[in-house]
């Protein structure tokens, strides 16, 4: 039995869960998600009444067989509906931070542009469904509907210069501790 799994995921007020088959649609103030529920789940929107006396709907995942497979599926299938969710009713943020003499970022359209200590700019074309905002020129804020897809960006945004350990220059995420070495001695 998973303790993740045998959660009930609570859908937020304002949020629309519909369950057609194995097609899972959540709509929110935000926007709307799809999730394709793996054949090895059954998912259900139930009533739970709460400690107040008022009644809330929930997602309930049940594996459909004892299978080892079914078994792994079953809590990964419960945190993307609860990540699907959260998603459409509140949203996802990745914060990063630009570290280094001289680099800083700017947004020209849709494109970030990134000066990093390379002889040429960097630019990265923001994909459909996130939304980036250069707040100052070292800070740069990642956010979206989509978990998966916000990581995604902020992740590779952040390849362009990974933190180095001996300065600490390059892109990291905020509160990203940087383990430092030791330079070389004479």
């Amino acid at each position: 039995m998973s303790r993740i799994g045998k959660n009930p995921v609570s859908i937020p007020q304002g949020v629309e869960v519909q369950i057609d088959g194995q097609k899972l649609t959540a709509k929110g103030k935000l926007g709307e998600l799809e999730l394709y529920i793996h054949d090895e789940v059954c998912a259900k929107i139930e009533e739970v009444a709460n400690d107040d006396g008022k009644t809330s709907k929930v997602v309930k995942l049940d594996p459909k067989s004892k299978s080892k497979f079914a078994q792994q599926i079953w809590p990964t299938m419960r945190t993307l509906v609860h990540n699907i969710c959260v998603g459409v009713s509140q949203g996802y943020t990745k914060e990063l931070e630009i570290h280094g003499v001289g680099y800083r970022a700017n947004m020209q359209g849709n494109d970030v542009v990134l000066y990093i200590g390379f002889s040429h700019e960097v630019r990265y074309k923001v994909p459909d469904g996130v939304k980036v905002e250069v707040e100052k020129q070292t800070k740069i804020k990642v956010s979206g509907i989509d978990k998966q897809l916000v990581g995604e960006v902020a992740a590779k945004i952040r390849a362009f210069k990974k933190p180095e350990p001996y300065k600490g220059k390059g892109i990291r995420y905020a509160g990203e501790y940087i383990v430092r070495k030791e330079g070389k001695k004479k």
